[in-house]
């Protein structure tokens, strides 16, 4: 695709376990720490910032002239590895801030949104609780979604950043979990004071688009989901045990399939998986690079790769 003036990327990505050094006494971050189970240290922790930045600064680069320009982040442990990452040699330039809350998840690791400030302002952003038990009664204490209203140019937009309760326990076990968060977003959606807000709903969903919970949000009318083609046996953004997953999605409203003057339209979706970003050689060849397999260090980037749109500003 040929590169385009007011063409810009949105993407999200799942950056595994972005911790810094630090022993966070009040979360289960040990293994995060040179003394614990990963060895982390300032010189891996600065290896992964450097990779990510890389990362970040190339997607959507051969479609758009500019830097991407709303990125969401899931597994950030806090506020500072995003202030590293944006200092990093590949960020340090662009005009970037973010908007980020610590949630209730134990081991801390929480959603975030780097938004560029030429492009876009923010006017309010909150977290939304989300209220699930575990099948033993107790809460579980998973990330908050991240919601961010803002405008991007002229344009209102409502924004959901996700990392969706995991599947650890098994898929259908914890299915109810993740079609909570989707009725949980539809509830903000219907407090939207606005007659057909422009929605961007992003994250690592822990569920793929022809799941339940996901369903749940299309069924709505209201949304679109131009991630769904773009998985198949050979492609996703994650692959665990040889079979590749596509729980990383951007979902966004029908408004933005629009042509009108200070409005933005949808162009195309993909998953960002340059030769950089996968493994060379070996059974796992093709897949993410990622920081580690288990305790054995690899030094890669991360267990996903990043997805993204491209949309188009209509000046005219």
């Amino acid at each position: 695709m040929q590169k385009q003036e007011n063409r810009y990327t949105v993407a999200f990505y799942n950056l595994e376990n972005f911790f810094d050094t630090v022993n966070d006494p009040y979360l289960l971050d040990d293994d995060f720490t040179p003394n614990g189970f990963k060895k982390w240290n300032k010189a891996k922790f600065w290896n992964k910032a450097n990779k990510i930045s890389r990362t970040i600064s190339a997607i959507g680069s051969n479609e758009s002239d500019s830097p991407p320009i709303l990125i969401g982040l899931a597994e950030v442990e806090n506020k500072n590895v995003i202030k590293s990452l944006l200092k990093s040699k590949q960020l340090r330039d662009i005009d970037y801030d973010f908007v980020h809350f610590d949630s209730p998840d134990e081991r801390g690791i929480d959603t975030a949104l780097i938004y560029h400030k030429k492009h876009f302002g923010v006017i309010g952003a909150e977290t939304i609780p989300l209220i699930v038990q575990n099948t033993n009664g107790e809460r579980d204490l998973t990330r908050d979604i991240l919601y961010v209203r803002g405008k991007l140019h002229q344009e209102e937009v409502h924004i959901f950043v996700n990392h969706w309760p995991s599947r650890r326990e098994g898929a259908e076990i914890t299915s109810y979990k993740r079609i909570k968060a989707a009725n949980t977003i539809l509830e903000k959606i219907d407090r939207i004071q606005e007659t057909h807000p422009n929605i961007i709903i992003m994250g690592d969903f822990n569920d793929g688009p022809n799941s339940e919970s996901i369903q749940t949000l299309m069924d709505t009318g209201q949304l679109i989901n131009p991630m769904k083609k773009l998985l198949s046996p050979v492609t996703g953004s994650a692959n665990y045990k040889r079979a590749w997953s596509l729980f990383d999605q951007i979902l966004i409203s029908h408004s933005f399939l629009n042509y009108e003057v200070n409005t933005h339209s949808f162009v195309k979706a993909d998953i960002f998986a340059p030769r950089f970003l996968k493994e060379w050689k070996g059974r796992y060849k093709g897949n993410p690079f990622r920081t580690y397999a288990g305790n054995k260090y690899l030094g890669g980037y991360s267990d996903h790769f990043p997805v993204y749109i491209l949309m188009d500003e209509n000046k005219t």
